[in-house]
């Protein structure tokens, strides 16, 4: 049986908004992100660190790499590069400012889970999602 494929998400600085493909280096991974792997869907954040406006696009992921860890240090957070083509835009905002009323961590909602694992620390990163998540993302599109 074939494995099943994946759902993540990325805040990154995204020069290009509507580009059709985006390669992002050695990108920080948390909360499963560094499982991405070649046919994952990703859902795409410009982060607004950077200017950006949140959630853009949705794409597929085409390539996908692990970063060596350096040697000699001890603690890494995972890094992984991977290339991205888009599949859809986001027809609707969804960024920091419509996801901090959602600081319940337990409740279980798909706006906490991603303000949890994006915004609650703001660096930019690749994260795995719940399929609840991935569901009420792709009503963006």
């Amino acid at each position: 049986m074939p494995e099943r494929r994946r759902s993540f998400a990325i805040k990154a600085e995204i020069a290009d908004p509507d580009a059709s493909s985006w390669a992002f280096a050695a990108q920080k991974t948390m909360y499963d992100g560094k499982r991405i792997a070649v046919g994952d869907v990703i859902y795409l954040f410009a982060s607004e660190n950077e200017g950006g406006a949140g959630l853009v696009a949705r794409g597929v992921v085409t390539s996908a790499e692990d970063t060596p860890r350096m040697p000699d240090v001890e603690r890494q957070t995972p890094r992984v590069s991977i290339t991205v083509k888009r599949t859809a835009s986001a027809t609707r905002r969804l960024g920091r400012a419509e996801l901090k009323l959602f600081a319940d961590w337990d409740d279980g909602r798909p706006e906490t889970e991603l303000n949890f694992k994006f915004y609650r620390q703001a660096t930019n990163k690749i994260v795995g999602l719940s399929d609840a998540t991935a569901g009420f993302l792709s009503g963006f599109f």
